[in-house]
Parts: C-alpha cells; sequence; structure tokens
C-alpha cells in the first residue's frame, strides 16, 4: 500500500521541526550540563558531561516528533466541571485534612510538608481575590506576605505581644500596604499594572534588606516566639500538630472570607472589573474603591500568612521573599482556574507538595516543578477547575 499523499511531507516537516527542537534544547543543555565540578584530592577540577547534553537533545528531539505526528487535543476531564459535586468534593478535602494528624502514617516530615502546602493555600485564595475574581495581575503579592511576617517578629521583638495579638496587626498592616499600592496604580491596566507590582514586591525586600537598624537586615530576625495556648507551650513533636492546625483553621477562615465576598455586592463588583472596567464604570460602580478593596482585601490574607510563617520558622529574613515566591502563587491561581477556590488547593498540591517530595533527589526537584506546570498545560489550558460555578443565578436557580 502506497501512503497517501502528504503522509511523506509531514514526516518530513516533522522530521525537520523535531531536529531544530534537538539542537536548540542541546545548546541550552550545554553549558547547563556540560560540565560539572569535580571535587577531588588536587582541588576542584572541571569535568565534562557531554553524554547528558546529547541525551536531552534526544528526548526533545522524540519528544517533538511524537508531538507533531500524533493529533493532540486536551483531556476533557467532566468530572471537576460538575458544579452538583463540587460542595461534596470541598467537605472531603476538609474532612481529610483535619483527620491527617491522628493517621498512622502521619509523621514529623508529612505534617511539615502539610503545613507548607495550606501556606501556599492561603496565599493562592488571597491572590485568587485580586487576580481571579478582579482580575489585576499582581506580580508583587510575596511582598504583602514579607510584611505580615516582618510585622509580627518586630512587635513580637520590640514589643513582646502574643502571635494571637500580633496576627491581626499583621493583617492590617499588610492591608495598609495594600491600599498604598492601589492609589498609584489606579489608572493602569494590565501588563503595566503587572510591572508596577512587580517593582513594589521588589522594593519591600529591598527595603527589608538594607534597613539593618529595624530589620536586622540580611542577617534577619531571629528568636520568633512560637504561639501558646491560653499560656500554654507545646513540646516540639506537639507543637508540630498544634501549628498544622493553626494554618488549616486560618486558610479555611480565608477560603469562608472569599466565598462570601464574591456572593455580595463588593464581591459582583470585583467580576465586573473583571469583565470590563468601562462597563462597570458606566453602571455607576467606582472603580477606585473597588480596586482598592481588592488590593486590601487580599493583602489582609497574606498578612495573616506571613505572621503565621515567622512563627512556624522562629525566624525571617529577606531572602524568604523573592520574586520566585510571587511567580509560585501566581501560578497556583492561574494552574487551579482563576477564580477557583478548589482549583487553587488542587494545584498547590501539585506545585509545592510534589516537588517537596522530591527534595531529597536535590536537583531533580524542579524538574518536578516544571513537570506538574506542564502537564496540567496540556491537559487543562484554562486551569484544572475552569468550569466556575456562577456568583448568581437568575430564574429562581438560588
Amino acid at each position: 500500500m502506497r501512503p497517501p499523499p502528504g503522509a511523506s511531507a509531514g514526516i518530513r516537516e516533522a522530521a525537520t521541526d523535531s531536529l531544530l527542537a534537538g539542537l536548540v534544547a542541546m545548546a541550552l543543555a550545554f553549558p547547563l550540563l556540560g560540565f560539572h565540578l569535580i571535587d577531588s584530592a588536587t582541588g576542584l577540577t572541571l569535568g565534562t558531561r557531554f553524554g547528558w547534553v546529547a541525551a536531552a537533545g534526544l528526548a526533545v528531539a522524540g519528544g517533538r516528533f511524537a508531538l507533531k505526528l500524533i493529533p493532540w487535543r486536551p483531556i476533557p476531564l467532566p468530572a471537576v466541571a460538575l458544579p452538583h459535586g463540587r460542595p461534596a468534593f470541598g467537605w472531603t478535602m476538609i474532612g481529610l485534612a483535619a483527620a491527617l494528624p491522628f493517621l498512622p502514617f502521619a509523621g514529623r516530615n508529612l505534617m511539615d510538608k502539610a503545613t507548607l502546602v495550606l501556606i501556599y493555600v492561603m496565599l493562592g485564595w488571597g491572590l485568587n481575590i485580586v487576580v481571579g475574581l478582579a482580575g489585576l495581575l499582581d506580580l508583587g503579592f510575596v511582598g504583602f506576605y514579607a510584611v505580615g511576617a516582618y510585622a509580627y517578629a518586630l512587635l513580637a521583638q520590640y514589643f513582646h505581644l502574643s502571635f494571637w495579638l500580633c496576627l491581626p496587626l499583621a493583617g492590617l498592616f499588610a492591608a495598609t500596604f495594600g491600599l498604598a499600592l492601589g492609589f498609584p496604580v489606579l489608572r493602569l491596566r494590565g501588563d503595566y499594572l503587572a510591572i508596577v507590582t512587580l517593582g513594589f514586591g521588589q522594593m519591600i525586600r529591598i527595603v527589608l534588606q538594607n534597613w539593618q537598624d529595624l530589620t536586622g537586615g540580611p542577617r534577619g530576625i531571629s528568636g520568633i516566639p512560637r504561639p501558646t495556648l491560653f499560656g500554654l507551650a507545646f513540646a516540639p513533636e506537639h507543637r508540630i500538630v498544634f501549628l498544622y492546625f493553626i494554618i488549616l483553621a486560618l486558610a479555611l477562615l480565608t477560603n469562608l472570607l472569599a466565598l462570601r465576598l464574591r456572593r455580595l455586592p463588593v464581591g459582583r463588583a470585583w467580576e465586573a472589573l473583571r469583565e470590563d472596567e468601562t462597563a462597570c464604570r458606566s453602571l455607576g460602580l467606582d472603580p477606585t474603591a473597588i480596586k482598592l478593596s481588592a488590593f486590601a482585601t487580599g493583602a489582609m490574607c497574606a498578612g495573616f500568612a506571613g505572621a503565621f510563617f515567622a512563627t512556624r520558622q522562629g525566624f525571617v529574613s529577606p531572602e524568604s521573599f523573592t520574586f520566585m515566591e510571587s511567580a509560585v502563587i501566581l501560578a497556583i491561581v492561574v494552574l487551579g482556574g482563576m477564580g477557583s477556590q478548589i482549583g487553587v488547593v488542587l494545584a498547590a498540591l501539585l506545585l509545592v507538595g510534589l516537588p517537596e517530595w522530591f527534595r531529597d533527589l536535590q536537583q531533580y526537584r524542579m524538574l518536578a516543578f516544571g513537570g506538574a506546570m506542564v502537564l496540567i498545560m496540556l491537559w487543562k489550558p484554562s486551569g484544572l477547575m475552569s468550569g466556575r460555578s456562577p456568583t448568581i443565578r437568575l430564574g429562581g436557580g438560588g
């Protein structure tokens, strides 16, 4: 049998494209994988790993050739698009999270990883208000996270206030910084807004790094007190569980706040602003107040998470609040599905929990992070939970 008329041309095109992709991959992998340092008795010497470079090129070329020849369509996942199944799924996840410390395999390592995931879930829900509901692209969200952490650290160090007193103050300080960011960007949209918020986040980190008399500069602040329960301190093995339940409660309160605000007039105003600011203004809504409320609410949630981060670590420094943190939080919101609360949880489990499990593999840890992002974008380009239920239904739908 002779192949179809266009089959040979398609194969040649796929082979040429995959060859070019392989060569580009080899060029990029040459300085990254082709050389490594060898520690020997005579000192450090430079070794080569050109086989790794060739393997990277072959892997990319083979993958590209397969993608060009195999018809690819995003795989639909109807199970997560059922609106009536989400409440049950959400309550199931809450029940599993509450029962996690009592399971037989829940050791210290697992509890630490679960606590870290919940921190990013809380941050993702806070940023989801700004990006997912209000449609304001914020690349400096980690700045509010840093404000909350340093607010608790400084209040505990200089005024000897407890965690429970500092927690609302940290949220208040972060919300104030959110308002301070909101005023200069009132007339900005899209990429311009993203650039300004990115600069704002970097400014906060640089101030924390250089104001050594107050923040300790690069040395940070150590000796941050741990939270207590009615003045009772916990042993180290019990404190891990106590911290886990604190961040679980804070995350659930953040989720409840976001869900309730979404159903209030301010939440509908955020969604109207996201869809069309001009139409929003023509309806008599004030975009200034809407933007400021979104920035302040999201920043307040980040401030709460920052205060918990400080008390969990017992130490804060500017290196904990780099742009990479903002990128991870934004990736959680986008890959989970804009405006989806459950999507944020699933994306945090994949993008934070999965790399943590690969931490022992060191150089392959970020490979797991990148692989999770690529798989999500291939399977669900608009996010894991892209089919979000409407805020309000007309015609008696509830």
